[in-house]
């Protein structure tokens, strides 16, 4: 299964395999620019929790009130105090305190319900994002690095989730404060509440330099972190080749190198979003000096009261807080932003296309045997670079033929137009007679059974994943596949049996082991199509002949295409088929093909060399 020298041939073998190519974690994430775009996307998750929404934005705007109302009630309490009003003096300390109280309460109502809504919205585009992951075509998944999938999935949800439960609550409070008071501000005295704006101009300033900053260093630290998780799944996926090869200081020089980057990136965007705080807080000084100052004139000249002087620089704190908040959590809400922009990219991709006829009207209700014929095939990964050259193949119902050839020769290639994992060029590919591209992609698939060189499985018991390709299979068909696949006596000595769970996917167990549990999985699926993919080359001479028995018995009166290097595994073949280059260059028997001394031939004696024939 190794088409190392086809054009992407290693990231096809990663959708069938899971191995992956080093390079790919390199590959280049787009990012979009569209942020109001991409903020209404936002509130469209939001509309489906509208009672939450309701709920929160009442206990904010109550909340904004009291905050707003409790200074003008601490400022008539000074003025009584210093005889310039009338009134109860207790009266006012109760009311006060009293809002005061109400202001704490919304505070706590307002936390409790923004980290309900976070996590609706999140979960919501979790399950998307999920969903959308397993439609997307497999050429997705062989151009996009694992790790920046993950990302997607993980960090950027998670930044997602922290700023609508944290920081977007917040920012909507803040704002109202910093409305609601400018006016309760003009109100008392127009001409102090215009002095006290030299600070928000000051503030406007210094945000739009420092979150340019932020919104740079905040999108490349997402972009390295993705790169480092595919770094990391590749050490991990491909620890034994590191070890073998003596890897380690080359690969932990570049893990370095990456979280170098990346911590620069994070340190300049913790610093940037850092500073602003302090810069705020200077600013608001500043806006406590004019007040007192100003203030104090405006009172000696009788145009308002100590009281009101009282009042302003409580407001005017009050003012400032906010946009210290905004400016501090601007970061955050750019980060969530470029997260969603990601997570809405891989969301607008276009999914698998899974129309067209049902595979039994297909190729005819009734009929057990599938023939599957390719007609001037060629195909090419990238535009202008063929891998597949007009190739023609008639695979009759009920019988086996063997695909040969070098590596890169185009032979996996043909099993994945064959599975509708990429649509071909030119020509067709029929299945009785019928071109796959008229049968729907799900449904073609589930007639279809392939058994690869590296196996998967999946962390579940050995009878889920034996039912995979099948879940109706009643316990007589497992057990009569485990009997044919000759893995009864394994599943028997398992701790517990057909109920073992199969931690790390399989990796408690050989891989002999797996793969003929790959075989009994192909037994159970009972396809009318059977496609192994160099099925013996990772197991001893013992475990393959094993292995070999159990796919002599479920290619009987099957339609089987065997992929091969082992040429002695196909002997028995119907029909050869040498390729090179994605083309066919001879075709034959065993016996037909060694007589004529050509390019099989030439495998042949280069495996056995010395063997009589």
């Amino acid at each position: 299964m190794n088409e190392g020298n086809e054009k992407i041939p290693k990231l096809v073998q990663g959708n069938l395999t899971g191995t992956r190519t080093r390079g790919q974690r390199f590959a280049k994430i787009e990012y979009a620019n569209d942020i109001r775009g991409t903020l209404k996307r936002l509130l469209s998750y939001f509309a489906r929790e509208r009672a939450v929404v309701f709920a929160m934005i009442g206990v904010v705007v109550f909340g904004t009130v009291c905050g707003i109302y409790a200074p003008s009630l601490q400022s008539r309490a000074v003025d009584i105090i210093a005889k310039e009003k009338h009134g109860n003096l207790g009266s006012s300390l109760i009311a006060m305190i009293f809002v005061y109280l109400c202001y704490s309460v919304s505070g706590l109502f307002q936390r409790l319900l923004s980290a309900r809504l976070g996590q609706s919205v999140v979960k919501q585009m979790r399950e998307e994002l999920f969903g959308k992951f397993v439609d997307l075509p497999i050429r997705y998944m062989d151009t996009h690095s694992h790790g920046d999938v993950m990302s997607r999935m993980t960090n950027d949800i998670e930044n997602i989730s922290t700023t609508v439960s944290q920081s977007l609550p917040s920012f909507c409070s803040g704002v109202l404060t910093i409305v609601g008071t400018m006016v309760v501000m003009i109100w008392y005295c127009w001409q102090l509440a215009l002095l006290s704006l030299i600070t928000v101009v000051l503030t406007l300033i210094a945000t739009k330099i420092l979150s340019g900053q932020v919104r740079k260093f905040s999108r490349k630290r997402q972009m390295l972190l993705g790169q480092l998780n595919g770094t990391v799944e590749e050490m991990v996926s491909g620890y034994a080749t590191i070890i073998a090869y003596n890897r380690q200081k080359i690969t932990t020089e570049e893990f370095c190198e990456t979280a170098n980057a990346l911590t620069k990136a994070g340190i300049r965007t913790d610093i940037f979003s850092g500073v602003m705080g302090p810069i705020m807080n200077a600013i608001g000084n500043t806006g406590f000096v004019i007040i007192a100052v100003f203030g104090g004139y405006f009172s000696l000249k009788g145009m308002i009261s100590v009281g009101v002087i009282s009042a302003f620089i409580v407001y005017a704190k009050q003012f400032s807080r906010p946009i210290n908040e905004i400016a501090q959590i601007y970061g955050q809400l750019q980060t969530a932003v470029a997260g969603a922009e990601r997570v809405f990219r891989v969301l607008d991709e276009k999914n698998e296309d899974m129309d067209g006829e049902s595979f039994v009207r297909a190729v005819h209700a009734g009929q057990e045997q599938a023939s599957v014929e390719f007609r001037d095939v060629s195909f090419s990964y990238e535009s202008g670079k063929p891998v597949i050259k007009d190739f023609s193949l008639a695979v009759p119902a009920g019988k086996k033929i063997a695909l040969v050839g070098a590596t890169g020769s185009g032979k996996t290639t043909i099993v994945n137009l064959l599975m509708r994992f990429y649509e071909i060029d030119s020509g067709e590919i029929l299945i009785n007679g019928r071109d796959i591209r008229t049968i729907a992609r799900d449904d073609l698939r589930k007639h279809m059974a392939i058994v690869l060189q590296d196996t998967v499985l999946f962390s579940d018991t050995v009878r889920n994943n034996l039912r995979y390709g099948r879940e109706g299979a009643s316990e007589e068909e497992i057990e009569r596949a485990v009997e044919m696949s000759y893995c009864a006596e394994m599943i028997h000595h398992l701790p517990q049996g057909y109920d073992t769970v199969l931690e790390g996917a399989g990796a408690t167990i050989s891989q002999g082991q797996r793969q003929l549990l790959a075989i009994a999985r192909a037994f159970v699926a009972d396809p009318e199509i059977l496609i192994l993919d160099e099925a013996t080359s990772n197991v001893d001479t013992r475990t393959e002949k094993a292995i070999q028995t159990a796919m002599q018995k479920i290619m009987q009166g099957r339609t089987s295409i065997v992929i091969a290097h082992r040429l002695s595994t196909i002997r028995d073949s119907d029909l050869i088929v040498v390729m090179d280059h994605g083309e066919t260059v001879e075709s034959g028997t065993h016996e037909d093909l060694l007589k004529k001394q050509g390019k099989y031939y030439e495998l042949y004696m280069t495996q056995y060399s010395g063997f009589a024939i």
